[in-house]
């Protein structure tokens, strides 16, 4: 068990300190704002908390300060009372206005702080009747009435403050507006329901050692709740920060992929019809690779593909496409994919029909696929990506002699 603790809390408590650092950061220019002061007491309280639950640290402290059970006070006092007390401050200032989160915040800090002065008395007075420092200060003490006592007021301090933190993240999770913040509160609440599992964890030991039973032996529940706990409590409160990025960083990439997709159908457009394009191609596969600001280059690229199948308009022949739907429908295709298809046939035919300069008979000019106007730009995006994976998987026949010849 000894071992399993002095893995988990030194890696609990590096995630304290990346939480920490990644939010100090935000001081300069969110001075005042106490939700984020709050959370950076309460990832300070829990790192020393976790720091000082290291059973060698702890050794050390004690002997160091020549105080027996004095890291089991820090952690308790720390980890439990003290960090429970500024998460909930932090969580009360998001989701109430300013002054009723001010009086809110003002009352559980001065039920903390009474439960901290309360729980030293108790310490103190449980010293008077211990010669020797004990590995597991509130199971092998829990016998004591007076430790009984500290280790209730302790669990139900910190239950309590999980409870609250459940009730808050779960009520205003459902109704956040951003959807980051609302994810947020959400794990928020799985962290805490992980550390209310801590609580009745104790508090179960205590009613156990009464029946001369012995809690160490399922002691490892407290590195796996603990451990559990603070992942999702970092997780959630750092998530309104952090998510929007991971948004941003997921549409860079998804944005960058699609302009690769359909670099195959622009580069066929592009080099039969030249004036669709703005910038010149890339000289090279590396710039193409490196495009720069990709969300502009992915919109100018879809531009550019409707502006060259508009211009192809009229050397479209309907018998292709006709054509083409029969055979799709003969090799299983429909819907999206059978319309995908046929427009990519079409295409090929159009842009060697536009290479022999041969117009179809004056009239209405074919489009050559349905109309995307009438939704959004996402939605033709996808459109024209199915568009250029048929035209990508179409026969090597029917598109490399118009590439070929085209660039001659």
């Amino acid at each position: 068990m000894t071992d399993v603790k002095a893995v988990v809390f030194p890696a609990c408590a590096a995630l304290c300190a990346l939480a920490f650092l990644y939010k100090v950061r935000d001081v300069r220019r969110q001075r005042d704002d106490p939700a984020l002061r709050a959370l950076l007491v309460a990832f300070s309280c829990k790192g020393v908390s976790f720091t000082l639950s290291t059973p060698l640290v702890a050794l050390k402290v004690d002997d160091a300060l020549g105080v027996h059970d004095l890291g089991a006070l820090g952690i308790h006092l720390f980890g439990g009372v003290a960090s429970s007390a500024a998460f909930l401050t932090a969580i009360v200032y998001w989701v109430y206005p300013r002054e009723e989160a001010r009086r809110r915040a003002l009352v559980r800090l001065l039920a903390a702080g009474t439960v901290a002065v309360v729980m030293v008395g108790l310490w103190i007075a449980a010293k008077q009747g211990s010669q020797q420092r004990s590995a597991h200060y509130l199971l092998q003490n829990a016998h004591r009435p007076v430790v009984a006592t500290y280790l209730l007021l302790y669990v139900s301090a910190f239950g309590a403050g999980m409870i609250e933190i459940i009730r808050l993240c779960l009520r205003y999770g459902r109704v956040a507006g951003r959807q980051w913040l609302r994810r947020g509160l959400h794990a928020t609440a799985i962290g805490a329901s992980a550390c209310l599992l801590y609580c009745l964890n104790r508090l179960f030991a205590l009613i156990t050692v009464q029946c001369g039973l012995d809690p160490l032996e399922w002691e490892l529940l407290t590195p796996i709740t603990n451990g559990t706990g603070i992942f999702f409590l970092v997780a959630g409160l750092t998530m309104p920060s952090w998510g929007p990025r991971m948004s941003d960083g997921r549409r860079l990439a998804r944005n960058f992929i699609t302009y690769q997709r359909l670099y195959p159908l622009w580069r066929a457009l592009s080099t039969a019809i030249p004036s669709i394009t703005l910038n010149p191609e890339p000289a090279n596969r590396l710039a193409r690779l490196l495009p720069g600001d990709i969300n502009f280059r992915l919109y100018r690229r879809v531009i550019e593909i409707q502006d060259g199948l508009l211009a192809l308009r009229p050397y479209m022949d309907p018998g292709v496409m006709a054509a083409a739907r029969r055979s799709g429908h003969e090799a299983g295709l429909s819907g999206d994919g059978l319309r995908a298809r046929v427009q990519a046939v079409s295409l090929a035919a159009a842009l060697r029909a536009k290479r022999d300069d041969r117009q179809q008979p004056e009239g209405q000019p074919t489009p050559l696929g349905p109309d995307t106007t009438e939704g959004g730009y996402a939605d033709e995006v996808a459109w024209l990506l199915r568009v250029a994976r048929a035209y990508t998987a179409l026969p090597s026949a029917e598109t490399a002699e118009t590439t070929e010849r085209t660039t001659r």
